[in-house]
């Protein structure tokens, strides 16, 4: 269903045991800039009122998720604050291709990719911390993630045909687990 080719592994689970509250802060700027990429799709593609609709949803519905994560912190106690981002998005966009339909679709999986690895990082969140508020929290985040993946492939090819899509994905996900890894950041919810 997410089309990625590994699983998160314990590493990234003993760096969110070692540093939780990176990783909430990062969670809060990982929404951000997913309305962002929404956002920014919908300029791109304007002509593509299908896409501007959905993009619409999907900007509505991070920065939705960007609050819930601002008063998860907040009623922790946790102040909001900058970050040194993990190098993990700059690596996937780095792959984007120069020229057009191709740049589209790329940018549409890549988004898609991300929402993918961050539905799977939140199930194994919801499986791994203690604490019952964060395990609903993450679980609560799951559904969504999952369909603005699905989202971001079925866009894709209204760009490119089926099986250059599915192509596509299967190249830009091998990568994507080459990227993870290879990582060496700092606790990120993409590290």
């Amino acid at each position: 269903m997410l089309h990625l080719k590994s699983d998160t592994d314990d590493r990234w689970l003993a760096q969110v045991d070692e540093d939780l509250e990176s990783v909430l802060i990062d969670h809060a700027h990982c929404e951000k800039k997913a309305a962002g990429t929404a956002l920014n799709l919908m300029f791109a593609y304007v002509e593509d009122l299908e896409l501007c609709r959905e993009m619409t949803e999907i900007v509505n519905e991070e920065l939705e998720h960007f609050h819930m994560v601002i008063e998860l912190l907040d009623t922790r106690g946790v102040a909001f604050r900058r970050l040194t981002p993990s190098s993990y998005g700059r690596r996937l966009n780095d792959l984007l291709r120069k020229g057009e339909p191709g740049k589209a679709v790329d940018r549409l999986l890549v988004a898609g990719l991300i929402e993918a690895r961050s539905c799977e990082r939140f199930s194994r969140l919801a499986d791994h911390v203690q604490d019952p508020e964060l395990v609903r929290f993450y679980r609560g985040l799951f559904e969504s993630e999952a369909r603005h993946h699905t989202t971001y492939t079925r866009l894709a090819k209204h760009f490119a045909s089926e099986a250059e899509v599915v192509a596509r994905l299967d190249e830009l996900a091998a990568a994507e687990a080459e990227i993870l890894a290879s990582s060496d950041d700092p606790p990120r919810m993409h590290s």
